[in-house]
C-alpha cells in the first residue's frame, strides 16, 4: 500500500498539468478526455464486485496493479485526444479493480466496530506515502518541463510493478470455519437484485458521491486554480498536496480517537461543512497578492484536509458495515461506483467551471458539499449503522500488530 501510494503521490498533483505540457490539448479537451475515460470504466465496477465475491479480493488487487502500470506507460506516448483517452481508460479500469477489491480486503482483516480505525490507519499510511511522492511532484511542477513530468509518470508506473511483486508474497487470509462458500445457485445469481433493492445503501452511495466530488478537487481543480487562475508558483500546488497528505498521515489516528462516540452521520456532515469553509478560504485568494495568496491557499488546504480527516474513515466503514458478508464484493463495487461517477463528471465539470471564473467553481463545489450534509442527515433516519456512534475502541493501541490474531485477542 505504501509503495503504491508513493507512486500515486508523485503523479496526482500533476495529473492535469502533465497533459497541458505534453500535448496541444486545451484544458476543456483534457477534462473531456479524462471524463470519457472514467465513463468507459462504469460497466466494469459491477463485474469486479461479482468476481471478488467468487474468487477473492487479493487476486483482483494483483491484476489491478498490472493494468495501471500498463496505462501509465501509455501516458508517455499519449499526444492526442484519442491516445490520452485510451491510456486514461486503461488506468481507470485498473483503479476500478483496485478500489473494488480494497474494501473487501480490509473487511477480511478487521471486525465490525474496528473498521473506522482500520480504514483510518490505512488512509494515514497511504497519505504519509503520498506526502513523499508529493515532494517529488512539487519539484517536477517547479521545473515544469515535459521531461520532468514524463519522469514522474514512469516512476508511478514502476511503483505499480513493485507493488505487484510485493503483493505476490502476501498470503490470502484463511476463511473462518463457518464462512459461506462461493455459490452459483439462485441466491448468488440474484445477488445484484438484492443490492439494488437496498434503498438505504443507495442513499449512502449518493451521500458518498458528494464526499468523493469534494475529494476530487485536490487533484483536478486546486492545482490548476493555483497555477493558472492565481498565477502562483508551481511549488504551491505541491505544497498544498503535501499538507493534505502529511495531515492525514500524522493526524488520522488522533481524529478517529476524538470522534469515537459521536454519531456517524454528524461526523459526515461536519466533514462536508469543512469542505465548504475551505472553498470560501481559497476563493479569497482571488483578491490577494502573491504572498498573501500563497498563505491563504495553505490555510485553505488545512481546512480542506480537516474535512477529509473526519468524514473519510466513517464513510469507508459504513460501506462494509452496512453490507451483508456474502455480497460484500457487490456492495463494495456499488460504493466504488460513487467514486467512479464522480471521477467521470468531475474533470470536465471542474475544468468547465474554471474557464468561467473562480466564483462558479467554488460555488458549484459548495452546493455539492451542502447537498452531502442534507443527504447524510436523511441517511441517519433510514440506515441503522449510520445512526450509530463511532464505536469506542482501545484508542491507546494501534490496530496493527505483528500477529493479527494476538491483536484481536487483546481486544
Amino acid at each position: 500500500m505504501a509503495v503504491d501510494a508513493i507512486g500515486s503521490g508523485v503523479f496526482m498533483p500533476i495529473s492535469v498539468l502533465y497533459f497541458l505540457t505534453s500535448t496541444s490539448l486545451s484544458l476543456v479537451q483534457i477534462g473531456m478526455a479524462l471524463s470519457l475515460a472514467s465513463a468507459l470504466r462504469l460497466p466494469f465496477a459491477p463485474m469486479v464486485g461479482g468476481i471478488v465475491d467468487r474468487i477473492g479480493a487479493r487476486q483482483i488487487l494483483l491484476v489491478a496493479n498490472l493494468i495501471q502500470a500498463v496505462g501509465f506507460v501509455g501516458y508517455v506516448f499519449a499526444d492526442s485526444f484519442a491516445t490520452v483517452l485510451v491510456a486514461s481508460a486503461v488506468v481507470q479500469v485498473g483503479q476500478t479493480a483496485f478500489w473494488g477489491s480494497f474494501s473487501p480486503v480490509v473487511a477480511e482483516i478487521s471486525e465490525p466496530g474496528e473498521r473506522e480505525r482500520w480504514f483510518g490507519f490505512l488512509g494515514a499510511l497511504r497519505n504519509a506515502s503520498f506526502a513523499i511522492g508529493g515532494l517529488v511532484a512539487a519539484f517536477a511542477i517547479t521545473v515544469g518541463t515535459t521531461t520532468a513530468y514524463s519522469a514522474v509518470v514512469l516512476a508511478n508506473a514502476g511503483s505499480y510493478l513493485l507493488a505487484f511483486l510485493l503483493l505476490l508474497s502476501v498470503e490470502k487470509p484463511p476463511l473462518p470455519i463457518d464462512a459461506p462458500t462461493a455459490s452459483t445457485g439462485p441466491e448468488q445469481r440474484q445477488g445484484w437484485r438484492q443490492v439494488l433493492r437496498d434503498r438505504p445503501y443507495l442513499l449512502f452511495v449518493l451521500t458518498n458521491f458528494s464526499f468523493a466530488t469534494s475529494a476530487m478537487a485536490l487533484n483536478i481543480a486546486i492545482p490548476v486554480y493555483i497555477t493558472q487562475s492565481l498565477g502562483l508558483p508551481g511549488w504551491v500546488a505541491g505544497a498544498v498536496f503535501t499538507i493534505n497528505t502529511v495531515m492525514i498521515g500524522l493526524g488520522q489516528g488522533l481524529v478517529v480517537n476524538a470522534m469515537e462516540g459521536s454519531v456517524r452521520t454528524n461526523i459526515v456532515s461536519l466533514g462536508a461543512l469543512l469542505f465548504v469553509a475551505s472553498y470560501a478560504v481559497m476563493f479569497a485568494a482571488d483578491w490577494a497578492g502573491i504572498g498573501i495568496g500563497i498563505a491563504i491557499m495553505l490555510i485553505g488546504a488545512v481546512v480542506y484536509t480537516a474535512g477529509e480527516l473526519v468524514a473519510g474513515p466513517v464513510l469507508s466503514a459504513l460501506s462494509t458495515d452496512a453490507a451483508p458478508a456474502h455480497l460484500l464484493g457487490r456492495y463494495a463495487s456499488l460504493y466504488q461506483m460513487s467514486w467512479t461517477v464522480s471521477s467521470t463528471v468531475a474533470p470536465v465539470t471542474m475544468t468547465w467551471l474554471l474557464q468561467r471564473g473562480s466564483a462558479p467553481l467554488w460555488l458549484g463545489l459548495s452546493v455539492i458539499a451542502l447537498l452531502g450534509v442534507a443527504l447524510s442527515q436523511l441517511l441517519r433516519r433510514v440506515m441503522p449503522p449510520a445512526a450509530m456512534p463511532v464505536p469506542v475502541t482501545r484508542s491507546a493501541q494501534s490496530p496493527v500488530r505483528p500477529n493479527v490474531d494476538e491483536a484481536r485477542s487483546d481486544r
